[in-house]
Parts: C-alpha cells; structure tokens; sequence
C-alpha cells in the first residue's frame, strides 16, 4: 500500500512564484488525498524601513498600504488557484516578525512543506529572509519540497535522484519522499557513502529499506565524494532527466542563525529542479 501526505503547507508571498508553487502543492494534495494550506508570510514592511514613532504618522501609512497591496496580490494569486475547483486550500496569513519561526511553528503540523528557492535579485529580496526555505526545514524538522524561481514543473516525482551519503539527513529526506518515491517511474541513487559499519547477521541498508517500501532503485556508486559533490549532483540529475531531487540540507542551526553546509548552500543557489530536503 503507498504511503501519502495528508498535510500539506505551502508558503505564499507576493510575488509570482507563489502561484508555481501553488499550483505544485494543489497537483501533490490532489494526487495523495490531502489536506492543503497556503499560509502567507512576509516581513512587514516596518522591518526593512524603520521609522520614528510619533513624527511619522505619513509615513507609517504608506508603509502599511505597501504590505496590504503586497497581501492583496497573494491573496488574489490563492482566489484564482480556488476558482480552478478541487483540490480546496485553507487561507492564513501572519505578518509579524519574525516569519520563519511564526511558518515554522505551523509546519509543525504539516507531513511535506512547499517552499520556494531564493531569487537574490527578486522582487521578495525585502519580503521573504533569503535564508527563508532552509531556515524554515531546520527549525521545525520537517521536509520541504523548494520549487526553483524559474521554469515551470507540471510533473514532479516521476524520475527522481536520491543523493545518499548514509547520514540521520539523508535517511530522513528518504524517508520523508516515500509517498512520491513509491509512484515514481524511476528511482536513482548516487552514493559516495563510506564503508558501512561490519554487521554480524541480519543487516539493514537503504537498498532492502526502499525495497521495503515497494521501491525498485537504480544505483550509481562512487568510492570516493567529489569536491564539488552538489555540481556533480545536479549534472547527474540533468542527465538523468531527473524531475526531483532528494537530499539532506545540511548545516548546523542556532537560535537565530542557519548555517549551511557547502553542498546544500550550492545546490539552493544553482538548482534547475525541485529539491526535496530535509534536517
């Protein structure tokens, strides 16, 4: 019997991105029966232009017309999605900072998040906390789907690459894509995992657990890992014809930082295809 996701959350801001994203998350809730909700997050317009209390009273208004018009676009984005009939999303929103931790929290509750990848000059530069995505998988613990700033992916998870390394990062991204895993048309694995660990007896390894799972997986084995191991994933993935990509984000979180691994920070810079990751 396949797995499948009963909750998605997917995050909505002003820009264009948002009705890809959308659109992704309507055709996964569709797919696997579940429940979906868009939560709007931005950072209030305050935060990025800062102004004196008590002799700006002008300006704070125009400043929280900018964030109704901005909220208003995401708005109309999601009404459109909905007059598109089934599958039906929940609207909420927050706009007080800090937004990571306010999505975060929601995730909380949600089985597959729908992020998107960072645009360094996008419209979002002051909206959405570049970190925004990654931020948001290490805080709350749970995977997320990041769809790139550009191209359109009317089809996800029918070939799909898993970068294995044998790590508590990778196992969970793992298993995390299992309800995409078991309907896809292909499934890769590229390793460049180290010698596992001598087990006498019975010993468990990723290929007996997917296969578990009702998953046939090709592999692609290394000995060693590359120095540039996330272009050589993305090229494999391209070559491949790979439409997702699963992978560990991998970093290390404080309380108000994320720090970022030099794979993960180079494949949510340069990816081409959604990446589902997870912490």
């Amino acid at each position: 019997m396949n797995a499948s996701y009963q909750q998605l959350l997917v995050h909505l801001d002003a820009t264009g991105r948002s009705r890809t994203r959308l659109d992704v998350a309507r055709a996964l809730a569709q797919q696997h029966g579940a429940a979906l909700t868009a939560l709007y997050a931005a950072t209030p317009s305050y935060v990025a232009m800062p102004y004196p209390g008590g002799v700006a009273s002008d300006f704070a208004v125009r400043i929280q017309a900018i964030d109704d018009e901005r909220r208003g676009r995401a708005r109309a984005i999601f009404d459109a999605a909905a007059r598109q009939g089934e599958p039906l999303a929940a609207w909420s929103e927050v706009d007080e900072p800090p937004v990571i931790g306010a999505f975060a929290q929601q995730a909380l509750f949600a089985d597959l998040l729908v992020l998107g990848q960072h645009e360094p000059s996008g419209a979002e530069s002051d909206e959405v906390p570049a970190d925004f995505a990654e931020a948001v998988i290490a805080t709350s613990g749970k995977p997320g789907l990041i769809i790139p700033y550009t191209g359109t992916f009317d089809r996800i998870g029918e070939t799909v690459v898993i970068a294995w390394n044998a790590s508590r990062e990778a196992a969970r991204a793992v298993a995390a894509a299992l309800p995409l895993l078991q309907r896809a048309r292909s499934v890769h694995i590229l390793s460049w995992a180290a010698p596992d660990a001598t087990v006498q007896g019975a010993r468990l390894d990723l290929n007996s657990y997917l296969r578990q799972h009702g998953v046939r997986a090709q592999w692609h084995s290394d000995a060693s890992e590359p120095p540039e191991l996330a272009d050589l994933l993305l090229s494999r993935a391209f070559d491949l014809q790979a439409d997702l990509l699963v992978m560990g984000c991998y970093g290390h979180s404080r309380a108000r930082e994320w720090v970022l691994g030099g794979t993960s920070r180079t494949v949510l810079r340069t990816m081409t295809l959604p990446v589902l990751m997870a912490h």
